[in-house]
């Protein structure tokens, strides 16, 4: 059983104020292929990754893939190693230290870091980076795919790897490491990826994905305790999220469409005597909202890019790839720049949308500004 070292809010505010002090220094140093809990890149860019290295022109059909995972990484990162490995003043560091060591698991005192803590993701990264230097690899956070192609030295990568985490305090965890062949395909950060003989690269959702997925689905589609509109709205955003996960899959087929699990909520929203079929059918609609998806055709953030880089046009222009529809539309108008302040947005900001003459059923374009956040509050608050 995992331990979960929960902070008081005055640790977790210290733990908070660290973070924002070492993250821009590692992000300067962390390498170009880790993905994972670093600002402006997502589990989108290891899809895309593996789609540039696994495709027909890469001779992806001919390549061995390792699939591995860290054993316990968080509970077991030696602390010496990892305090040697953080650039802060010595100050920080000393609180840093305090920190890993209130509440430590007793077995191991001189290892982990706090499970469900603010920093701990960035620590982690910390204690991980340059494990993708050793071979062609893609990393998030703990989680890690290794490619292979004919004449690549396996057991020489791998005995390396071993070297590499046991020096860190850090194993291998066996049960879910393996070597396989890109045709038989893998799963990884709930995708499968899998090349086809005639050499053509497929992502699709996972099994345990989709089950998981269909498991909260089918919870509020068969409790009786919610009318039709409630689990309406409690089934948009897990559907909408979902979507959007895996909106640069291949997506064709009743099974991923949820042809069934739509008709299947749709006989139960049926049932309601006060509605009429026609209600249903609207109901449903905004269950299931459609999201469009394009396989392969996520833009992966250049290089080493970080937003502590200061080119704010880039990561403003690629923050607004995140959003469509009028929003989408609104930005590229304003030159991804706010209708109030005039500022560029940079990665993390939510854009909200202000409607000029106050109607929000008027949706024409000249009507419609995208507008950081913290200047929509301004602009309601000062009428």
């Amino acid at each position: 059983m995992r331990s979960l070292k929960v902070p008081t809010m005055k640790d977790r505010a210290w733990q908070c104020i660290i973070k924002y002090a070492i993250e821009p220094a590692h992000e300067a140093i962390f390498h170009e292929r880790s993905y994972g809990f670093r600002p402006g890149r997502s589990a989108h860019d290891v899809q895309k990754y593996l789609f540039d290295n696994l495709r027909s022109k890469s001779n992806g059909k001919d390549k061995i893939i390792l699939e591995m995972d860290v054993e316990k990484c968080f509970d077991r990162i030696n602390h010496n190693h990892l305090m040697s490995q953080i650039i802060a003043p010595k100050s920080a560091k000393l609180g840093l230290w305090k920190c890993l060591k209130v509440g430590v698991n007793p077995e191991f005192p001189e290892q982990g870091t706090p499970q469900g803590g603010v920093c701990s993701p960035v620590l982690a990264n910390i204690a991980l980076h340059g494990i993708e230097a050793i071979h062609k690899s893609v990393r998030y956070a703990d989680d890690m795919v290794f490619i292979f192609k004919k004449g690549d030295n396996q057991a020489q990568v791998f005995d390396e790897i071993t070297e590499f985490l046991r020096v860190r305090g850090l194993n291998i965890k066996s049960a879910k490491t393996r070597f396989v062949s890109a045709t038989d395909g893998f799963n990884f950060l709930g995708w499968q990826f899998r090349v086809q003989k005639n050499g053509k690269f497929r992502c699709t959702p996972s099994e345990d994905n989709y089950l998981a997925f269909r498991k909260k689905v089918k919870a509020i589609v068969n409790n009786s305790n919610y009318g039709a509109l409630v689990k309406s709205q409690k089934l948009s955003p897990i559907i909408r999220g979902w979507r959007n996960y895996h909106r640069y899959c291949k997506m064709d087929g009743s099974r991923f469409r949820l042809w069934f699990t739509r008709r299947r909520a749709w006989s139960v929203f049926n049932k309601q005597s006060k509605l009429n079929r026609y209600q249903t059918d609207a109901l449903i609609d905004k269950a299931f909202p459609a999201v469009p998806y394009s396989e392969n055709k996520h833009v992966m953030v250049k290089g080493d890019a970080s937003p502590f880089n200061g080119n704010l046009v880039y990561w403003s222009k690629r923050q607004s790839l995140h959003y469509d529809g009028a929003t989408a539309k609104a930005l590229k108008k304003q030159d991804h720049t706010c209708g109030h302040c005039g500022l560029k947005f940079v990665d993390g900001e939510d854009i909200h949308l202000h409607h000029l003459d106050g109607n929000h059923d008027n949706w024409k374009l000249k009507n419609l500004f995208a507008i950081h956040q913290s200047c929509h509050q301004y602009v309601h608050m000062s009428k």
